[in-house]
């Protein structure tokens, strides 16, 4: 009894209403002390069963003991209630949970303060639910195009990743929802992704697949989900460089680190690699090497690695208050649903932000009075990707219900046309693309069916405006030049097409920008013949092939482009691709000035960068400036240029602004992968400013002393 007593006063002093703010946020150094008071009342059992998850979804607790266990839901476009996964005696479901547009989306809005209120609007809606914790953000670089996840990640730049990331999870976090940073680390392909070896040099990991991890850490994220795949040949659930070296070590991370579902093998790696908990905790399960029980037993561990490994869990728990909300049950938090109206606005808006115009010969906006003719595969339904991030929503708009709203005119829509009905139409609207999910790749080309009918559609009409609704790059290299307009939709969320519907008609003015880089051709590609040969061919119908869970044996995924991924690959390569990094056009045009800033740069006085933008146009718009920094003279592999800082700009028809960037030592730096250090060579940089990587408007030189 007095262990009991000890275990509710331990956890009542740790936890306080998390409205609190960050600053006055108990430190992890007394979380960790209230954790060891809370160890010293379990059991041995009750710490090997915390070891493990709780019904799937939930974070093992000891309820004996005054630590409930904790709801977790999925995440990447929103709340995903699964509820033939949960326990209704346990967890009250919401109605309803707003569909967000995806996180690619997000990152095609390049704008950080949209991104603090979508994570908000999530972190609420993840109190809603009855969980602590959202298992996102996701943040894995785009490497690869035919990755079927991509479309839950931010692009393929570390930087805008990183910003992304930061105001996503510093909005969500205050709403008391806890974020979980995922997949760490070099999860970028679907394939087999249990069996995939990411063979990754040090410098890569340091400069492109850690920085956007690095950034939610600062943030103040909580927790940290490993990745399926092993890194330079251990898997990442169970692999101590990972978790205790890099993640806890260089990347200073002091909360908690769980498994993705079923992703480890050996349990004795697993307890002495710093992991905190694994996921979803099916402990019989046959690919589990060794019990806890008989490790303990044999002495290949003890009692005190299990402590270790649960106390972060614990601590992290208790530091967000998670243990004191749920003690007595699920709180009752339907009054959230008021909120859901804003919720909604924010999903329009963010479609509306990250929707790119990737071509326009003058047909769009589209005039009143046009008979418009919609066709293909999303004409009628709403889009969105599969697996872990399928979101149900409410208030669903499709492409066919969104036209009408915003013409209230002709608008019939076909499925699957023909030639005669294509020819007669006065615009034809193709809404074609791909349906991504986890689990699988896909082709860089879209199904046969719908690229032929993007190439009939040419063919038949001059007037085509082809709507892109993917999770990522598709082949476009074979009408790009026929069709009048191409507009990238993404999967859009509930109120997507509405807002790409006020996009085509002028309502709104297209201002995403393109967070990855879309290649004339695969073969372009860094990642082209990542799949290695004889193994099982990649189709639109491969679903989930990595789940046939046999004795473990890997293929290498070899990441020989190094730091040169994305833009950075194509520009230093000379590679041109069909559509750059960060270009997106609008109905206004913007025309920048020149560049102002000192000739040097030092490690401790950064410089100001100021460059003048105009909006020539006649309509009010967003201009994404986009600030890239070079080495003229490297000593070592470099990109050509980097992204380092941006600003979205807001401007009337005639307006003029300023743009100031502070450029520090460290946007200069590279990871010396010999002292194992960040690191600055002495002499010429260029700092150059444009709205793409391809288009760039001024340039200035600095020299590093």
């Amino acid at each position: 009894m007095k262990k009991l007593i000890l275990s509710f006063v331990a956890i009542a002093m740790a936890t306080t209403a998390f409205a609190q703010k960050k600053s006055e946020m108990m430190s992890w150094e007394e979380a960790t002390v209230k954790a060891n008071e809370v160890l010293a009342t379990l059991s041995l059992d009750e710490k090997i069963e915390m070891t493990h998850g709780h019904n799937q979804f939930f974070l093992p607790g000891a309820p004996a003991k005054g630590l409930p266990h904790i709801f977790m839901v999925d995440a990447s476009a929103g709340v995903r209630i699964n509820h033939s996964l949960l326990d209704p005696n346990e967890v009250r479901h919401p109605e309803k949970t707003t569909q967000f547009p995806a996180n690619i989306m997000l990152a095609s809005t390049f704008n950080n303060e949209l991104a603090k209120r979508y994570g908000e609007a999530v972190g609420w809606e993840t109190r809603m639910a009855g969980a602590g914790v959202l298992l996102g953000p996701g943040m894995n670089i785009y490497r690869s195009s035919q990755c079927g996840r991509n479309f839950e990640y931010l692009g393929e730049d570390p930087y805008l990743a990183g910003c992304m990331v930061s105001n996503y999870v510093t909005g969500m976090q205050s709403t008391g929802t806890m974020a979980c940073l995922k997949h760490f680390l070099a999860n970028n392909t679907e394939y087999l992704r249990r069996l995939s070896n990411s063979v990754v040099d040090e410098r890569a990991i340091m400069e492109i697949y850690t920085p956007a991890f690095k950034a939610g850490i600062d943030a103040g994220a909580g927790s940290v989900m490993t990745a399926y795949n092993q890194l330079n040949g251990e898997w990442c659930g169970q692999n101590k460089y990972v978790i205790t070296d890099l993640l806890r070590g260089t990347l200073g991370f002091k909360g908690l680190v769980m498994t993705d579902w079923r992703s480890v093998f050996d349990w004795k790696k697993l307890i002495l690699s710093g992991q905190n908990v694994e996921m979803p905790g099916n402990v019989d399960e046959p690919y589990h090497i060794n019990s806890v029980r008989g490790l303990l037993k044999s002495g290949e561990i003890t009692e005190k690695n299990i402590d270790d490994m649960i106390r972060p869990m614990i601590a992290t728990c208790i530091r967000f208050g998670l243990y004191e909300r749920f003690r007595n049950g699920q709180p009752n938090e339907d009054h959230l649903a008021s909120k859901l109206p804003e919720h909604e606005k924010v999903s329009y808006q963010t479609a509306a932000e990250g929707t790119v115009l990737l071509k326009n010969n003058g047909i769009l906006p589209l005039k009143e009075g046009q008979e418009i003719l919609l066709v293909g595969r999303w004409a009628k339904v709403a889009p969105q990707g599969g697996g872990s991030s399928k979101v149900k929503g409410f208030n669903q708009v499709t492409s066919e219900q969104a036209l009408l709203n915003a013409l209230r005119s002709k608008v019939k829509a076909v499925t699957k046309p023909n030639f005669i009905q294509l020819q007669k139409a006065d615009i034809v609207v193709v809404a074609t693309g791909t349906y991504d999910s986890e689990g699988c790749e896909r082709p860089f080309s879209m199904q046969e069916e719908d690229e032929a009918l993007v190439r009939m559609a040419c063919a038949a009409n001059k007037n085509v405006i082809v709507l892109v609704l993917s999770g990522s790059g598709v082949d476009m290299s074979d009408w790009n030049d026929k069709a009048a307009a191409i507009i990238y939709g993404w999967y859009p969320g509930q109120s997507g097409m509405q807002a790409i519907a006020d996009i085509m008609v002028g309502k709104v003015n297209p201002s995403g920008k393109l967070p990855m880089t879309i290649e004339k051709r695969f073969e372009d590609s860094p990642a082209y013949g990542m799949i290695p040969r004889g193994m099982i061919k990649v189709s639109h119908t491969q679903r989930n092939i990595n789940e046939l869970w046999v004795a473990p044996r890997t293929y290498d995924v070899e990441y020989k482009e190094s730091v040169l991924v994305g833009y950075r690959w194509y520009d230093t390569k000379g590679i041109e691709p069909l559509y750059p990094f960060g270009f997106g056009l609008s109905y206004t045009t913007f025309e920048f000035g020149k560049m102002k800033a000192p000739k040097s740069i030092s490690a401790d006085k950064p410089i100001k960068v100021a460059v003048r933008i105009e909006n020539t146009g006649k309509m009010a718009g967003a201009e994404v400036v986009q600030l890239y920094v070079s080495e003229n003279n490297p000593s070592v592999l470099r990109p050509k240029k980097e992204l380092k800082h941006y600003e979205k700009v807001w401007l009337e028809a005639g307006e003029k602004k300023t743009v100031v960037f502070e450029v520090a030592w460290k946007d200069l730096a590279y990871w010396n992968d010999k002292t194992h250090a960040w690191d600055v060579n002495k002499g010429a940089y260029t700092i150059s400013v444009g709205n793409s990587s391809a288009d760039i408007a001024a340039t200035c030189e600095v020299v590093a002393e």
